[in-house]
């Protein structure tokens, strides 16, 4: 079975939502349930049909964080350094429009773009993995090739 990495952080946040989803969105839908079963006919009950199918949502979230979290490796960046590598934290210059960016790369089920967390599997990570301050890399993604320097790489 292959291990999946993952930062502290996104263990943690992985490990919340399990806890929330057991703790409070478990029981409120079972609560919901009952009161919708207590409503009458179940076959045009939209309150009991609308809770079933969150429950069921709720349910398969559940054995997919378990399974998640049962397979992690988790990774600690603060204890790294030298070249890209998974848990970097990296600033690159777009060389075409001088555009700063900085990501991290991260596992797959803690990625979020838009929180600068990377998934080691995009092409980008991919790109990154091995490169040092001041390398050139150049990226085919799905918007076309780009070209990235890498200008500081901290682990923390």
């Amino acid at each position: 079975m292959e291990k999946l990495p993952m930062t502290r952080a996104g263990h943690s946040a992985l490990e919340s939502e399990l806890k929330t989803l057991k703790s409070v969105e478990r029981p409120a839908v079972i609560q919901a349930i009952a009161e919708a079963r207590e409503l009458g006919d179940l076959k045009e009950n939209a309150e009991y049909h609308s809770a079933r199918e969150k429950q069921g949502f709720i349910e398969g979230r559940i054995k997919e964080l378990e399974g998640v979290l049962g397979m992690v490796e988790v990774i600690d960046p603060a204890k790294m350094s030298g070249p890209i590598k998974f848990g970097a934290t990296v600033t690159l210059v777009d060389e075409d429009t001088d555009e700063e960016k900085t990501w991290q790369i991260v596992g797959e089920h803690e990625a979020n773009i838009e929180k600068g967390l990377l998934n080691i599997k995009s092409p980008i990570a991919r790109a990154l993995i091995g490169k040092e301050e001041g390398d050139s890399v150049e990226v085919r993604t799905p918007g076309g090739e780009k070209s990235y320097e890498v200008l500081k790489i901290e682990y923390i």
